[in-house]
């Protein structure tokens, strides 16, 4: 790592309650003597969307799904900068909170409160951002299939083409990403190396996966395709490939999105609308 890189970090601003209930999970951390929401630096290796939901448990006891993306905040430190990327969130378990050295209080704050709570500037925007859309939203993870070697090589037919070994990593971080959004449905082309890619979801999850020749480089239709996905009312993973998900994306969100083998969106749905989409990479 260069100097030049900065100091990457993940969190969550947590909310419980609605309307002008609504609350916000403040820290302190004695160290600093500051209050600020949940967040840590990444491990070697760890994405970012899994970083920000240990990082929330480690610090309050809450598992959370995660909800929209935040704008990342940035700020200078020891020379460098860091950027602290966060998400909406909700706790759907509290193993509940235990100060020690790094935290000592958790603490909810009224929504219209908070501002005046935290220590930092650079923190307050993100109290602004939550205004920007809806706080509670549906979220529909969209997969392109992991790295499965060459098609020119492959001598079978294509729709049995495994991942090959970097693929099989790859379906190991969505893996560990996917319980961010607790998806209770998978559905996935017919072809190998997309069932592939969500397996190691749906082992540790207990879900089986759909398959549906729409998402199929074949079968896949301009209306059909975009309103099977669209009909995915629950949280939910869908696997595909490169011919069908930048038209399917567009379809539903009128966004040109390009995924890398592996790669996933995520679309933040509410009130039948896209709100927010997020990419990333494995």
């Amino acid at each position: 790592m260069t100097t030049d890189e900065p100091i990457r970090a993940a969190g969550a601003v947590i909310l419980r309650g609605s309307g002008s209930d609504t609350e916000v999970a403040v820290v302190y951390r004695p160290r600093y003597n500051d209050w600020t929401f949940p967040k840590g630096k990444l491990e070697p290796g760890e994405h970012v969307v899994a970083a920000a939901v240990r990082e929330v448990r480690e610090e309050t006891g809450l598992t959370v799904t995660l909800g929209r993306p935040l704008p990342p905040v940035w700020y200078p430190i020891g020379g460098r900068r860091k950027r602290v990327d966060y998400w909406v969130a909700r706790a759907v378990h509290d193993a509940g909170f235990a100060p020690d050295d790094e935290v000592g209080e958790l603490r909810w704050v009224p929504l219209d409160e908070a501002g005046r709570l935290l220590s930092y500037t650079w923190d307050t925007p993100l109290i602004e951002a939550l205004s920007a859309a809806p706080l509670d939203t549906t979220p529909l993870v969209l997969v392109r299939h992991g790295s499965a070697g060459s098609r020119d090589e492959w001598e079978g037919d294509d729709a049995t083409r495994p991942l090959d070994r970097r693929g099989l990593a790859q379906a190991g971080v969505l893996s560990a990403v996917l319980p961010a959004w607790r998806p209770g449905r998978l559905l996935s082309s017919p072809s190998a190396r997309c069932v592939q890619t969500l397996e190691p979801y749906a082992r540790i999850s207990g879900l089986g996966i759909g398959v549906d020749p729409l998402l199929s480089e074949e079968g896949q239709d301009p209306r059909k395709t975009p309103a099977l996905v669209s009909s995915l009312s629950w949280p939910a993973a869908v696997c595909s490939h490169r011919k069908v998900l930048p038209g399917l994306i567009q379809a539903l969100t009128g966004e040109d999105v390009r995924l890398r083998k592996g790669g996933f969106a995520v679309l933040h749905r509410a009130d039948g609308r896209v709100v927010a989409v997020e990419q990333h990479t494995t």
